[in-house]
């Protein structure tokens, strides 16, 4: 599948939200787009201008302002490079990014089991409906076509999005139930019933979840991720431990996946800005406070030793200050 180009409108996500990018105040799309242009037209290119003003609008900000632009030149031109890449994605709505990266699934399955385990009800049934708009084809077919066997079957399930809505209600028999019967489907015996784990998993709330897997220590003397990695292999394995991970809390989970591509000398940008892009509107600012409690420094610090020139500023405005 081609790589996709096209605006989309942004999302609108019944969830608490953590942003460390919000709408600019007496926000004019026309204004920016003319200080856009005269940047790009300034000799070498004042790349300060481009990242101050696309890192401090939000997704339907920048929309407007690229079709300013695109009205006012005729044309979408930014730099090369890194800062490139950021300026596209910074463009693209998540939902859309999403959907870029579900392109050639088979040969990543990495990205597309975090894009998978990770996304609530409302993104993923976004990311369904811009996939069949674009490709005119369902995702649940492509995911069939490059997956198999139970991995398969497990992505299916959230692409399905049975996933229940979090209750005000806790059902704490429901608890102990899902709870002993993950049990019994894996420590217990030998083997595994993993469409009993999948139903479990890709079906419940994310809160009562999250109180399952506390219960579940009262049955198995392995907590729900020792669990996974004692009975099932592979991409499947991968798959559940990302899904428990963005279960039990999914700040964390992004602040360690930042962690991980930023530990050598430079940094993995391909996933750096992926995170950072798609989760500014949405929870950023706790994954940084998540980062920091982990580790022991800020994001934004780590990002300073790692990366460098314009990307570098353009990550840095994204994630806001260190608190």
């Amino acid at each position: 599948m081609a790589m996709v180009s096209e605006f989309l409108g942004q999302l609108s996500l019944n969830e608490v939200k953590y942003p460390t990018v919000v709408p600019a105040v007496n926000f004019d799309p026309d204004k920016d787009a003319a200080r856009i242009e005269t940047a790009i037209k300034t000799k070498g290119v004042d790349e300060q201008t481009i990242i101050d003003i696309l890192t401090k609008r939000t997704y339907s900000q920048r929309r407007d302002i690229a079709f300013a632009y695109e009205r006012k030149t005729k044309k979408v031109q930014l730099s090369g490079g890194s800062l490139q890449t950021m300026h596209v994605l910074l463009i693209k709505v998540r939902t859309l990014m999403s959907v870029s990266f579900f392109q050639g699934l088979g040969t990543d399955e990495e990205t597309l089991i975090e894009l998978l385990c990770s996304r609530s009800n409302s993104e993923l049934v976004q990311i369904k409906s811009v996939y069949k708009d674009l490709f005119k084809k369902e995702l649940h077919k492509d995911v069939a076509g490059d997956t198999s066997g139970n991995f398969a079957k497990l992505l299916l399930a959230l692409v399905q999005t049975k996933r229940d809505e979090p209750s005000s209600v806790v059902d704490y028999g429901k608890i102990d139930e899902d709870a002993r019967a993950l049990y019994e489907a894996g420590v217990k015996i030998k083997g595994t019933d993993v469409a009993t784990w999948i139903s479990i998993m890709s079906e419940r709330s994310v809160p009562h979840l999250q109180k399952v897997f506390q219960k579940y220590r009262s049955y198995s003397p392995y907590d729900m991720q020792e669990s996974i990695v004692k009975e099932v292999k592979g991409d499947l394995q991968k798959s559940f431990l990302v899904l428990v991970q963005c279960l039990e809390n999914k700040q964390l989970y992004f602040a360690k996946k930042l962690n991980e591509a930023m530990k050598s000398s430079g940094a993995k940008e391909k996933i750096v800005t992926r995170i950072i892009v798609s989760r500014c509107e949405v929870d950023l600012q706790k994954i940084c406070s998540e980062f920091k409690s982990a580790f022991g420094k800020s994001l934004q610090e780590t990002i300073e030793g790692h990366t460098k020139g314009d990307y570098q500023k353009a990550l840095l405005s994204l994630c806001g200050p260190a608190a």
